[in-house]
């Protein structure tokens, strides 16, 4: 009995963590060894190549598949020396004690301690209960066991085949394609029971898949691994339900980020899709493949199930020819075309622009199937794996029986195949002339891209710099606008003030001319005034003059002898009162002056 090994990669996300334990090989190999045969390929194919490019690599080679949560359970059956339970069981939020990292407990360090101390010093008082504690204690929320992963599951089928009648060294890791999601993980346990003993430890992983869940097993030898493929392949979980035990050898558990290139073919690898009713891989040993118009893969007892003709999964109308949403990702002709059934690319067959037979030499992706007659073609084999066409009766896809040498069309295709080598030598040097052609051509635009866009990389830092400089005159016109509406309102303040001064101003101006109107007047006035004063002091002046003439002559008269004063005092005017009469002859001149000054 012959088997082939499958090397199980699991594509993570950029994001997303490593599992512990996942990665195996069963040949002794290093590290770097081991990273040169699953990456080999992948760096071969993206060096040299700009950051743009590589992502255009990527995604042309995980098409339409999509990254999606992946849930890795594992479980050790090798028991802890501690006697604790087993690292599948463990539960949330548990604490590990001092003894469970080796460490003595407080209560068997402190006394012995103390005891040798009282031996030496003497009886001391016990510690505190705080300097008993320990300095440190480890916890963990959540189950270490179970992990959460972001990314694809690839499966890929070696092209060697190994029997196992003969002594050859195959794998110590199987793996189970399709447990029922209806089976717990007890039930799995008591499955796999009686090997428990040679088992080192089971990965449960559970991903989008519905309804199913993959199983790696982990042997200590070979020759465990061998018996319980030996038992348990193609044995029913239980006596109720149809599905059975379906057992594969892993040569290779790899863990690889997307950017890396996961997705990208491994040489001597070919990778398996899978049916998207009964979500087990398919292969050519399988009968009846077909990925329908909508990108779904199904078995043909998956489709003899259904009634009509619509998708199984998405109700998608199924129609025997290409329908007008159909073409090429690469030209867009609508004929002749063939769908990839590992990513879903649609192409045109080699007889039209060979983009179909390009995706194959791109990314190994070896089975497509034609869309006209749901055909399938190994390109590695190169020939058809099978063939399914449409029921006249019910509409319905089944496969196509051949009888015998008579089939009609097995001839025509032979005469196909036959015309279409000859003409496709006669054609190789036209062929390789318009290639190089567009070789020269593709190379003048991969520069002038090269150019545009190192034009373009200016362009932006240009547009950078204006930004930047747009902001800054944006934030220096937000503090001028803010000066001037200071400015504004200080200029209408001094207005203001200006505008009191001004009245102010006229104020004091009217204020003024009517003080130098009043001063004028007083100018006047005082001027008159001084002139009446000094006519005044004159008049006074005239008129002291008199008295001291009067004064005078009393002196002289008063020294004149008595008959001289009686003579004098009997004239003409008697003056009555007075110390001494004037002089006769004097005292009529001054009289009238007297009076005038009366």
């Amino acid at each position: 009995m012959s088997v082939s090994l499958v090397v199980i990669r699991l594509e993570l996300a950029d994001e997303s963590l490593f599992p512990k334990g996942f990665q195996y090989t069963a040949a002794d190999m290093s590290e770097e060894e081991f990273k040169e045969r699953a990456l080999g390929s992948a760096k071969v194919a993206l060096s040299g190549k700009s950051d743009l490019d590589r992502t255009a690599v990527l995604h042309q080679h995980i098409g339409s598949r999509a990254m999606t949560d992946m849930v890795i359970e594992t479980f050790n059956h090798s028991t802890d020396k501690s006697g604790g339970p087993e690292s599948g069981d463990a539960g949330e939020g548990e604490e590990a004690s001092p003894q469970s990292r080796g460490s003595p407990s407080p209560s068997e360090e402190r006394p012995g301690s103390r005891g040798a101390k009282d031996a030496t010093e003497g009886v001391t008082l016990p510690d505190s209960p705080s300097k008993q504690l320990p300095d440190q204690i480890s916890f963990f929320s959540g189950n270490p066991s179970v992990e959460i992963v972001h990314g694809i599951m690839h499966l890929y089928k070696t092209n060697k085949m190994t029997s196992l009648t003969e002594d050859g060294r195959r794998s110590a890791m199987l793996c189970i394609l399709t447990v029922p999601a209806a089976m717990t993980s007890h039930d799995l346990m008591r499955f796999v029971a009686p090997y428990n003993d040679v088992m080192e430890h089971m990965k449960i992983i559970r991903d989008s898949t519905p309804n199913q869940y993959m199983v790696l097993v982990k042997f200590s030898a070979q020759a465990d691994a061998d018996g319980f493929y030996t038992a348990c392949n193609g044995r029913q979980f239980n006596s109720i339900e149809d599905a059975v035990c379906q057992l594969v050898y892993v040569e290779r558990a790899e863990v690889i980020k997307s950017e890396e290139g996961a997705s990208l073919p491994v040489m001597d690898l070919t990778e398996l899709p899978k049916c998207t009713v009964c979500l087990e891989r398919m292969d050519e040993s399988v009968n009846g493949v077909l990925t329908t118009l909508c990108n779904h893969s199904f078995h043909s007892q998956c489709l003899q199930r259904w009634e009509d003709a619509s998708c199984p999964v998405c109700r998608y109308c199924q129609t025997p020819e290409p329908v007008e949403e159909n073409k090429c990702f690469e030209c867009g002709v609508q004929e002749n075309l063939w769908i990839c059934l590992i990513c879903g690319h649609i192409g045109c067959g080699r007889y039209v622009s060979r983009h179909a037979y390009k995706h194959f030499e791109e990314t190994q992706h070896t089975y497509a199937m034609q869309l006209t007659n749901h055909r399938v073609w190994d390109y590695a084999g190169d020939n058809y794996v099978h063939r399914l066409v449409a029921s006249k009766t019910d509409g319905k896809m089944v496969q196509y029986e051949c009888e015998g040498d008579s089939c009609q069309e097995e001839k025509i295709d032979a005469l196909q195949l036959e015309y279409s080598y000859l003409l496709t030598s006669q054609l190789d040097s036209q062929r390789i002339y318009w290639e190089n052609k567009i070789l020269h051509l593709e190379k003048d635009t991969a520069e002038e891209i090269n150019n545009m866009k190192a034009k373009f990389k200016e362009t932006i830092e240009k547009c950078d710099n204006l930004e930047r400089r747009f902001g800054d005159l944006v934030k220096e016109k937000q503090s001028m606008d803010k000066k001037c509406t200071q400015l504004s309102s200080r200029v209408s303040k001094l207005s203001q003030e200006l505008q009191e001064e001004q009245e102010l101003n006229r104020c004091l101006r009217a204020n003024q001319a009517q003080l130098q109107a009043q001063l004028r007047e007083e100018e006047r006035r005082a001027q008159e005034g001084g002139e009446h004063k000094d006519g005044r002091i004159a008049e006074l002046q005239e008129q002291l003059r008199d008295v001291m003439f009067y004064l005078e002559t009393q002196q002289q008269i008063s020294q004149m002898p008595a008959a001289a004063r009686q003579e004098l005092q009997e004239g003409q005017i008697n003056i009555a009162s007075g110390p001494s009469p004037p002089a006769p002859a004097k005292l009529g001149g001054r009289k009238g002056r007297g009076k005038r000054g009366k």
